[in-house]
């Protein structure tokens, strides 16, 4: 809508520019009705190029500017003679010869076929619009296509490398878990050790602890008893032999 509004703002332009040039050519220089359109089209083809070019379509590429103008003066020259003949067409095949004829025909008529004409091959095949678009949207989608494409390689190596990750850390893990349940055995140990006067067994002792017998009777004068406790195991057949020794 707004390339349209551009559009007829240029040529609203140009058609001030055509009837002005017309008028002048007919009634100042007396010229013929065709001669004169003629002049004043060309005078407003120029006009439309520069408003078209540096306004409506200015977000167009300019790097093929001499095609473009060999184009827009092509289709420019098919409009004049659409304009020019429908001119033609009444003052000389009707015989509609009043300037006022002339310019209904000429100005009104055959400016609005000529105007429609222009502005789809102005946008079709000067300035190409919809192929700039396209071209646009294409190069839009060929870099959302390689970025993903890029992404792809990517996911799967962090993919990849998660796998050989994961062995490594769940043995990290399990020898964590190990040290901290050793830790926690050996706090254990040596709390109960302090409570219970039990020397804490260490790694080398194959689980043989030294126990104070506490709790067994002793002679005057005697000694404290220890006991031998060979895995973890109380020997009551042990310490009952002691208990006669001593006795």
């Amino acid at each position: 809508m707004r390339e349209l509004a551009k559009f007829g703002a240029v040529g609203a332009l140009g058609f001030l520019v055509n009837v002005a040039i017309f008028n002048l050519c007919i009634h100042t220089f007396q010229l013929a009705p065709i001669r004169s359109g003629v002049v004043s089209q060309v005078v407003a083809i120029g006009t439309n190029y520069l408003g078209n070019r540096y306004w409506t379509y200015r977000h167009i590429d300019k790097n093929q500017i001499h095609r473009e103008t060999v184009l827009f003066f092509f289709f420019s020259g098919i409009g004049l003679v659409l304009e020019n003949g429908i001119l033609a067409l009444s003052h000389y095949g009707f015989g509609y010869t009043s300037p006022l004829a002339d310019n209904i025909s000429k100005n009104v008529i055959g400016l609005a076929i000529g105007t429609v004409f222009r502005f789809w091959a102005y946008r079709t095949w000067v300035f190409r619009v919809g192929a700039q678009q396209a071209g646009s949207g294409s190069e839009a989608g060929e870099g959302a296509g390689d970025e993903a494409d890029d992404e792809e390689p990517a996911r799967a190596e962090s993919e990849a490398a998660a796998l050989h990750r994961t062995p490594a850390q769940s043995r990290g893990g399990s020898a964590a878990g190990s040290t901290d349940n050793r830790a926690g055995e050996a706090a254990s140990g040596a709390s109960a050790a302090s409570v219970s006067g039990t020397a804490p067994a260490s790694p080398a002792s194959g689980g043989v602890r030294l126990t104070r017998a506490r709790n067994a009777p002793a002679a005057s004068g005697s000694r404290d008893v220890r006991g031998v406790e060979v895995g973890g195991l109380a020997a009551e057949e042990q310490r009952e032999d002691r208990r006669k020794l001593l006795k």
